[in-house]
């Protein structure tokens, strides 16, 4: 049993049975719709949102919950994939998980339009059932999203991100949509206000935990991450680890390193220069160190909670997050 398979062993059913109904939610009259929505549920990934959904729906309920949280987890699952039919565009990227991207086979315009029908589809899934609340939590992490994008590409244009902005960037563009799974899960069961809150901002910990672990993947040489080392600073993006070493070097090396990032950034030996000069500088050390932090603040509020299985999947799901190898 790998590590993803152990996490899931609470919620194992009701992971098989939310396929069945995901699968469902997607389903369309046009031909050209369901052949391509067949393509995504065939090439799905970790389900690692819809997991949040479950396990903390049953974390605080302990051990029970009904057609609401299934709800829940297809509208997370239904807005994360039209945000990656998105993302594959606004990136220009042709390879998703290992498979070619939507956009690569049926070009932009038809990938773009599939973005819009699911996330249509997952907002109208909370409005036919009046989950208003619902549509509120996931409305939001979708209006976060677009604004921590486009901040990020004004940033990019810029090259003057502080570590501040680096936050709120990344809260707005991953955590946001983290917080949502975990604020649905806690809202499907019923629970007040405040612990529809409490688990925001712990899927909120979580998702930047998750980002920064993202980032580090930059620098690092493996086989297992979906992208190439150093993808990153060829697009331009000021991570926490860039960030870092920006405000710990020299006036002359920070000028260099800007250069490169403004100049350079598509010269491969340049590329692999920054990299090592970010490695030497502590860069990776630090971005480490906060990363474990976001980690622990994030155990800390599962401790408010009883001691069960869906709390100790939740604690596994959170360690698996800032070791994962892609």
């Amino acid at each position: 049993m790998n590590f993803v398979e152990q996490i899931k062993q609470p919620i194992i059913s009701e992971i098989e049975l939310f396929e069945e109904k995901f699968k469902g939610a997607m389903l369309s009259k046009v031909p050209l719709l369901n052949r391509i929505t067949y393509y995504i549920v065939r090439r799905k990934g970790k389900q690692m949102r819809p997991m949040f959904v479950f396990l903390v729906a049953k974390m605080v309920s302990d051990g029970g919950f009904d057609e609401r949280t299934y709800r829940g987890a297809s509208v997370v699952e239904l807005i994360h994939t039209a945000t990656l039919v998105h993302d594959d565009v606004v990136d220009e990227s042709n390879r998703r998980r290992g498979f070619f991207s939507l956009n690569a086979i049926w070009k932009n315009k038809i990938a773009v339009l599939v973005g819009d029908f699911l996330l249509s589809r997952g907002l109208l899934l909370a409005v036919k059932h009046e989950e208003f609340e619902l549509l509120k939590i996931m409305s939001t992490a979708v209006q976060d999203m677009s604004e921590g994008e486009l901040l990020q590409i004004e940033k990019a244009r810029k090259l003057d991100i502080t570590e501040k902005v680096y936050f709120d960037i990344i809260r707005k563009k991953t955590a946001t949509l983290i917080a949502g799974c975990c604020a649905s899960g806690a809202n499907s069961v019923g629970e007040d206000k405040n612990t529809v809150e409490t688990m925001r901002l712990f899927g909120e910990k979580a998702g930047i935990a998750f980002q920064i672990k993202d980032d580090l993947f930059d620098y690092t040489q493996s086989t297992f991450i979906g992208k190439p080392t150093g993808i990153d600073i060829r697009e331009q993006k000021m991570t926490l680890p860039l960030i870092y070493t920006l405000n710990n070097v020299s006036k002359k090396e920070k000028n260099n390193i800007i250069n490169i990032v403004k100049n350079h950034h598509e010269n491969d030996k340049k590329v692999a220069e920054l990299i090592e000069l970010v490695k030497e500088n502590g860069g990776l050390n630090y971005a480490r160190k906060v990363m474990i932090e976001y980690r622990n603040e994030a155990l800390e509020i599962l401790n408010q909670f009883d001691d069960n299985e869906a709390r100790r999947s939740l604690e596994l799901l959170l360690n698996y997050v800032v070791n994962r190898k892609k």
